[in-house]
């Protein structure tokens, strides 16, 4: 179906990549592997509930992946903040990750609020 533009879908692919880069900053350190799943589950979801939610079979389904997304973003924000305060990455490493996360939570905050508020026929996209 596609309802998501591709560079959309495109920010979101990097969005993860980066994720999964600072997974791997804190593997080569020997950190909490608790906390690397965390990170790795919570950062590589969001890509997956986007693009779950790009091929969403209905408005349900659709607003309901990129509510997950939403939730996932949030957790992200969560564990990079504490691996911040744990002083595990300097947390101006992670600061313009941290931008992106709100930039890509802010997009999927309007994308739902537009398609909730659309009439039946109309998809709307980022």
């Amino acid at each position: 179906m596609g309802r998501l533009k591709p560079e959309f879908l495109e920010r979101v692919e990097l969005l993860c990549d980066r994720v999964l880069d600072v997974v791997q900053t804190l593997e080569s350190q020997r950190r909490s592997i608790r906390i690397l799943d965390q990170l790795s589950a919570s950062g590589t979801s969001i890509g997956a509930n986007v693009f779950e939610a790009d091929e969403g079979l209905s408005r349900p389904d659709f607003c309901k992946c990129l509510g997950i997304a939403v939730k996932e973003l949030s957790e992200t924000r969560f564990w990079l903040r504490l691996v911040t305060r744990r002083g595990w990455i300097d947390a101006h490493r992670i600061q313009p990750l941290l931008n992106e996360l709100d930039e890509v939570k802010k997009i999927i905050g309007t994308i739902l609020s537009r398609t909730r508020a659309a009439g039946p026929r109309k998809t709307l996209s980022a």
